[in-house]
């Protein structure tokens, strides 16, 4: 029998959003943004350990508030995912699950989610979330605030975009659209690899690191469900949040 898999989920959060500063203390009825995301994983059934990594003294001490597993990172990187790959450099384990600080309605089975293709795929190296866009949310798909991807018939990722494809050239053919969940999972080796990558044009101009993989030849399993959350990249955004924590409470039907 092979051993379960060591996973370690890191929430990297930092000050400086260039949309929305400070949105990771951001009220959400009465605890701070990154404790509800802090909490959300801590219901996941498949980790070893979880983590908030921030460079932030801010961000630091208010999440010393709610746990001890916190990570003061270096100042000056440019992504999540380096600041989560200088929290791996320091651990060991087989599986990083890279959870951004800006979710505070992730429901917790999608961390258990998005490990489970890498017990499944000994070779696989980079996998992430989606989940099909219903009717009721296909206005949302003309926002560059929303990431779409095209999978191919594996569910490995053909591309990221901030635009809204697949263009339906022929309506009659029935594709699902699939908005990207902030979700990301590496093996620890790939994930120290991938940091140092050269960025390429497709992630410059996108405004998308996941194209970078991409870009070099790598694959991107993506686990498809009906991940229902809300990523929070400005004012408008939190007070959504806002209101679904003040009509449903502590659990939600998101979970």
């Amino acid at each position: 029998m092979t051993e379960p898999l060591k996973v370690i989920c890191v929430i990297p959060a930092r000050y400086a959003s260039t949309r929305f500063p400070g949105k990771a203390l951001a009220d959400i009825a009465g605890k701070p943004m990154i404790q509800r995301v802090y909490e959300r994983c801590a219901r996941a059934t498949r980790l070893a350990g979880l983590y908030v990594a921030t460079d932030d003294q801010r961000i630091f001490d208010a999440a010393r508030e709610f746990t001890d597993d916190v990570i003061l990172t270096a100042a000056e990187h440019p992504s999540g995912t380096d600041r989560v790959a200088e929290v791996a450099a320091q651990l060991e384990a087989d599986v990083f699950v890279n959870v951004q600080g800006d979710e505070p309605l992730l429901p917790p089975r999608a961390v258990d989610a998005v490990v489970s293709p890498f017990e499944e795929d000994p070779s696989l190296q980079m996998a992430t979330l989606a989940r099909p866009v219903p009717a009721s949310e296909s206005e949302r798909l003309a926002s560059p605030h929303l990431c779409k991807v095209v999978v191919d018939r594996r569910g490995d990722a053909l591309y990221f975009t901030r635009a809204r494809i697949p263009y339906r050239h022929r309506p009659q053919v029935q594709l699902p659209y699939l908005q990207h969940v902030g979700v990301y999972a590496f093996r620890r080796d790939f994930l120290l690899r991938f940091t140092t990558l050269e960025p390429t044009p497709l992630e410059a101009v996108e405004g998308l690191e996941m194209l970078r993989a991409l870009a070099h030849g790598y694959k991107i399993r993506v686990v498809t469900g009906d991940f229902v959350s809300r990523g929070v990249d400005t004012p408008e955004d939190l007070a959504v949040v806002v209101e679904h924590y003040l009509e449903v409470g502590e659990s939600s039907s998101a979970c």
